[in-house]
């Protein structure tokens, strides 16, 4: 009989450390957020459903003009936001992002952050151009891409910093993403280069993506079906080189370019990975001309499994291999009638976000208003509901 006493004893307090250790989460009360479980809490996505928008009137930090959102991320409650410019100061910024189920409460930018070199100097005009940022929970660091300057020869590079912006290592990258100013024959075109960036859905590494084929791979996008795929390369965090890597092929260009002009371009501009082999990926059409921003915006649900490891491959555009497969999962047309001014800003970054109260799981968007550099243009936020 003591012998199944003690049985039932440690059958209980086994159940309670489990119970304890897995809840990771206070009581909810209200309509708040609760902060976000860990990604493999939830590793089915089958819809996304719009909640609001929120646009940030343009404003200023010790004299320095904010905006430029092009990638954000969300952890330990807290959010990242990176400045999408090559002039100093680098920076990033801390923000303040709350919403319930019926809409935002609060968007603001808190605090920047100036990027810095290894030995703590200020980064020089055009030494990066930083795109996609994610915080590493594990190492407790940022790591950030830069697209480099194609035509200055600048490389492409993925970038670890500490929280206070100091920089810690880079990552080794593949030789064919360097820049080359050589010949037009090969190599990454200039602001189509690594524009998204997804922590590993283990935690192990991070997956970097491009914008745009590299040249030898194939086309730019036209409004016409081209063969045009994008690289997406998977970085091992603790060797600091690639490992593999897989291609993504664009949509044609959504609409012609009207007005008189001809600006047209499409290209993949952020990736989250939510299960082993599946992602999320933003792809966003633009063309000049049109009153409503000229963007096309949607969100593919992706699965890598079946797709050819392309690393060693030297050319796209001459070698069989097989793509990944795209489900389209939400346009941002069929929301642009709620939106500000009918307009699908230049969104270039998202995040999952905190949980509703119903434990629904939540997606950040933003875009990046290049400081109304050609022409009036939104810091827009807008929150998505995950249906799994």
């Amino acid at each position: 009989m003591v012998q199944v006493i003690k049985k039932v004893f440690l059958i209980v307090l086994v159940c309670w450390c489990c119970s304890s250790s897995t809840s990771d989460t206070a009581p909810v009360t209200g309509d708040e957020p609760t902060p976000i479980l860990p990604v493999n809490e939830q590793n089915t996505i089958s819809a996304l459903e719009y909640i609001d928008e929120s646009v940030l009137a343009d404003q200023e930090i010790d004299g320095v003009p904010i905006g430029g959102f092009s990638g954000i991320d969300y952890q330990n409650g807290k959010w990242y936001i990176i400045c999408d410019t090559s002039t100093p100061p680098i920076r990033y910024y801390e923000a303040d992002i709350t919403y319930t189920k019926d809409g935002f409460t609060s968007v603001g930018i808190t605090t920047m952050v100036e990027i810095k070199d290894e030995a703590g100097a200020p980064l020089a005009q055009g030494a990066v151009d930083p795109e996609a940022i994610r915080f590493d929970t594990r190492t407790g660091t940022i790591v950030y891409t830069s697209e480099g300057s194609i035509t200055n020869g600048v490389d492409p590079a993925l970038i670890e910093i500490a929280p206070e912006g100091n920089q810690i290592k880079r990552f080794t990258l593949p030789d064919n993403f360097k820049a080359n100013t050589v010949d037009t024959s090969s190599g990454p075109r200039h602001n189509g280069v690594l524009e998204g960036l997804s922590l590993g859905f283990e935690n192990k590494g991070y997956w970097i993506s491009f914008e745009l084929p590299l040249i030898e791979d194939g086309p730019e996008p036209t409004t016409t079906d081209t063969q045009s795929p994008v690289r997406v390369t998977y970085i091992n965090k603790t060797s600091g080189i690639a490992e593999r890597q897989f291609a993504y092929e664009l949509d044609p260009v959504a609409r012609e370019a009207t007005l008189g002009t001809t600006f047209e371009v499409n290209g993949l501009v952020e990736i989250l990975e939510y299960d082993t082999n599946k992602f999320l990926a933003l792809e966003r059409s633009f063309s000049s001309g049109y009153i409503d921003g000229g963007n096309t915006v949607k969100i593919y649900k992706v699965d890598a499994t079946n797709a050819t490891d392309t690393l060693s491959t030297e050319t796209l555009a001459t070698t069989s291999y097989t793509a990944v497969t795209k489900t389209l999962l939400f346009t941002f047309d069929s929301i642009r009638s709620q939106l500000t001014n009918n307009t699908v800003d230049n969104l270039e970054g998202f995040s999952f976000g905190p949980k509703l109260k119903d434990g629904s799981r939540t997606i950040v968007v933003i875009s990046d208003n290049n400081f109304n550099s050609f022409f009036p243009q939104l810091n827009q936020f807008i929150v998505l509901k995950v249906v799994p």
